[in-house]
């Protein structure tokens, strides 16, 4: 083959991994936001009914049970990951995520089945947190080791992207249900359609994942034998530091982002300052455009200027406008609402692109898998799981939604703090088949006080 149809096959699959990885997470992410956004609008009254004035704390609190499936999902995907490979992992919780998503939209309420509706809504969340859990290191991983020299951000960025995607399609489902129905409609079948249609989406995603080759990186590791038996105590014995810190930095991101991923933002705007649910749907769908484009911007500024940078400058951005962001959402004005959603993307996109690189950076081949996986499932416990279920509690309990920016002002600075523990590690080869040894003694080097 000449070099340059060499080169040209290369792009190719290049464009065709980005694809996938971006298609697969876009899926999942929709399926796990739809219910998170239903949450506060339906699930409260139609699951949980039972409970009073609780029954929206308790609603939302599912959200968080399912973060604790998150990191079983990831060691156990994690270790098939290291063990088998990234391609199997990308189609087995695909699919997890989408048949679970469509059973939810099956389910029948309190009303017609009693307690057993809300015990069997939690049951098929947890599937979501399962395949969650796994499904972000593997496409996350497909993207930055097939990526060209000098563009891992830029690559690691597309899975990413695939949160802001499934958060719009998300938003744009509802909002089209919403207004195509009347509030009964809407809460007697209406919520159950966008779940349903998971089943088109999934086998999409099905299609193009299938088309993916594995990772050179993992394929040198394989020929080499260097492969561990147990990354996962691997993991855990050399690289611990890692994973805390590797969580310990999601976590800042992800309780933010989970204002809007997590449902907080919408049933606050609904139930507290009366506005329309379609608007404010709408006004997330907006936001979730500048989330992707900063997102990208994130990924490819950390190719130039590091990860780290961009993380500090993220957090930064996100610190600054918190207690503004929420004061423009207090005046329930359309306008006011958009541009304050859109420039709290800002600063949640610099802190989300340079994610996936600098999660495979961390880590060596041999244990990469569970130990990105399992940095952002933990960070995901920590950060999102019971972030809006905390807001929704402060707000409720103090009386103003500036409660709520205290607290996520101090997630934000932890995560700025943590971005001064780790070492750049923007230009670290991860072709290398490192022996047990030769990883520790590198990862000792990984983490440094500033």
């Amino acid at each position: 083959m000449s070099p340059s149809a060499q080169t040209s096959g290369n792009r190719c699959q290049h464009r065709t991994v980005a694809l996938a990885a971006m298609a697969g997470t876009t899926i999942e992410w929709y399926d796990f936001f739809i219910y998170a956004l239903c949450t506060g609008l339906v699930f409260g009254s139609e699951f949980f009914d039972g409970l009073g004035e609780d029954s929206l704390v308790i609603s939302f609190a599912t959200i968080g049970i399912s973060f604790f499936f998150r990191p079983v999902g990831a060691a156990l995907a994690g270790h098939l990951g290291d063990r088998l490979g990234r391609r199997a992992m990308l189609i087995a919780t695909l699919l997890l995520m989408g048949v679970s998503t469509t059973l939810i939209g099956l389910v029948p309420s309190s009303a017609s089945i009693g307690m057993s509706a809300p015990v069997i809504l939690v049951l098929l969340r947890i599937l979501q947190g399962l395949s969650a859990g796994g499904e972000w290191g593997g496409a996350a991983l497909i993207s930055v080791e097939h990526a060209p020299p000098g563009q891992r951000g830029r690559f690691g960025s597309y899975p990413q992207l695939g949160a802001p995607l499934g958060l719009l399609l998300a938003n744009g489902a509802l909002a089209a249900v919403t207004a195509l129905t009347t509030d009964d409609q809407f809460l007697a079948w209406g919520w159950r359609i966008p779940f349903l249609l998971s089943v088109v989406l999934v086998a999409a995603g099905f299609v193009i994942r299938r088309k993916v080759e594995e990772s050179p990186v993992y394929r040198e590791l394989k020929e080499s034998g260097n492969q561990s038996r147990a990354p996962i105590a691997v993991l855990f014995k050399n690289h611990w530091p890692l994973v805390v810190a590797g969580a310990l930095l999601f976590a800042a991101n992800n309780a933010v982002g989970y204002m809007t991923t997590g449902g907080y933002v919408q049933s606050y705007s609904v139930n507290h300052l009366g506005m329309d649910p379609t608007l404010i749907l709408i006004c997330v769908m907006v936001a979730a455009v500048g989330w992707l484009v900063s997102t990208l911007a994130g990924g490819r500024l950390s190719d130039r200027f590091g990860r780290l940078r961009v993380y500090r400058i993220g957090f930064v951005i996100q610190l600054a406008w918190m207690f503004p962001f929420l004061a423009l959402l207090n005046t329930a004005n359309t306008g006011l609402v958009v541009v304050a959603l859109v420039l709290y993307s800002i600063g949640l996109g610099l802190t989300y692109g340079p994610q996936a690189a600098l999660f495979a950076e961390l880590y060596p081949t041999a244990v990469r898998y569970s130990g990105a996986a399992l940095s952002y499932a933990v960070g995901a416990v920590l950060g999102g799981a019971f972030a809006p279920m905390i807001a929704e509690a402060l707000q409720s309990g103090t009386g103003t939604v500036y409660s709520v920016a205290v607290y996520l002002a101090g997630v934000t600075v932890v995560g700025l703090a943590v971005t001064f523990v780790l070492k750049e590690r923007k230009g670290v080869p991860l072709s290398e088949a490192e022996t047990e040894a030769e990883a520790g003694d590198k990862d000792e080097q990984a983490v440094v006080t500033a």
